[in-house]
């Protein structure tokens, strides 16, 4: 039994290339477009998402990471 092979490509390659500055400026007025209750609840994911990845599970308590300094 011979079976045939198609090898072409069924899907096309696509690159964009893109300058970082324009890239950081397009985050920069996602973020700003999303009010702070928002963006809160993205650092919260993505830490949840990297501790979850790093050790396995998120822990019960995490070390203060801001502190406050009189101005």
């Amino acid at each position: 039994m011979d079976i045939k092979q198609d090898n072409k490509r069924k899907i096309a390659m696509v690159v964009n290339q893109v300058k970082m500055e324009d890239e950081d400026a397009l985050d920069l007025l996602f973020w700003q477009s999303k009010n702070a209750s928002e963006r809160l609840q993205e650092v919260y994911r993505l830490r949840q998402s990297y501790y979850t990845w790093l050790n396995g599970y998120f822990p019960g308590k995490i070390e203060k990471a801001v502190t406050k300094r009189p101005l």
